[in-house]
């Protein structure tokens, strides 16, 4: 075959076929959820706080509300501990002494007042975790990235459903919190997935802008159906 036929056979064939291997998306490897609002759902109404703002009358109200004490003098006396604990920069031990003494009650009601606190505000989403499991067993490593302080980490996360995901990274475990980019960096590598592979699910639009910076299919989660159905348009097999 002459060279100029060779080259021409090339082009029409071989070279096409290589740029639309190029084109093709890379396949979903990893789901990463986050808790609070996703697989944790907050059941209380919203509430307006501006022109233009909401946000869910929740925990913080409610044990204010118990110790018989304003919104603002409950939030000095957790504020510092509240913060600091989030991203484990203290101990769990020295966040409930600290907070109970502010409160002036026992640690043991401290310790009693939140974890109803939590029960009552939040509901577990078993829906959402039913299809995280069916996504796992098709093959899908599943993940849980959260930020959480260690007086909601232990109602939040019930050890029947968060053995079962693939790794679980929580803010005062490991010493960051959303939405600085080393965390979302330490959940990849957690699951040795590349950024392309990977899709993060939370509910908060602040959250989910590093992880997008980062090359992460994101969804701003508002209800299950919603988030099923751009699973779906992002490849992943319902």
């Amino acid at each position: 075959m002459p060279v100029n036929h060779i080259f021409i056979y090339l082009s029409a064939h071989y070279l096409p076929m290589k740029k639309r291997k190029s084109l093709k998306k890379p396949q979903i490897k990893a789901i990463i959820f986050d808790i609070g609002g996703v697989l944790e759902l907050n059941t209380t109404p919203l509430v307006k706080r501006g022109k233009g703002v909401f946000r869910h009358k929740g925990v913080h109200e409610y044990v204010s509300q118990k110790l018989g004490i304003s919104l603002d003098q409950y939030f000095d006396s957790i504020d510092t501990y509240y913060t600091k604990s989030m991203e484990g920069q203290i101990s769990e031990e020295k966040t409930l002494q600290n907070i109970a003494q502010n409160l002036k009650i026992s640690q043991r009601k401290t310790k009693r007042l939140f974890k109803r606190a939590y029960a009552k505000n939040f509901q577990t989403n078993k829906e959402l975790y039913k299809e995280a499991f069916k996504l796992k067993k098709k093959g899908y490593k599943i993940a849980i990235l959260s930020d959480q302080w260690y007086l909601s980490k232990h109602t939040h996360l019930k050890p029947k459903y968060t053995k079962k995901f693939d790794t679980v990274v929580v803010s005062c475990d490991v010493g960051i919190r959303k939405p600085n980019p080393k965390i979302y960096r330490l959940t990849l590598k957690k699951l040795k997935v590349r950024p392309k592979e990977a899709i993060f699910v939370d509910n908060q639009l602040w959250n989910i802008k590093p992880a997008k910076k980062l090359g992460i299919k994101t969804i701003l989660f508002k209800n299950n159906n919603q988030c099923l159905k751009e699973l779906k348009k992002l490849g992943v097999e319902i």
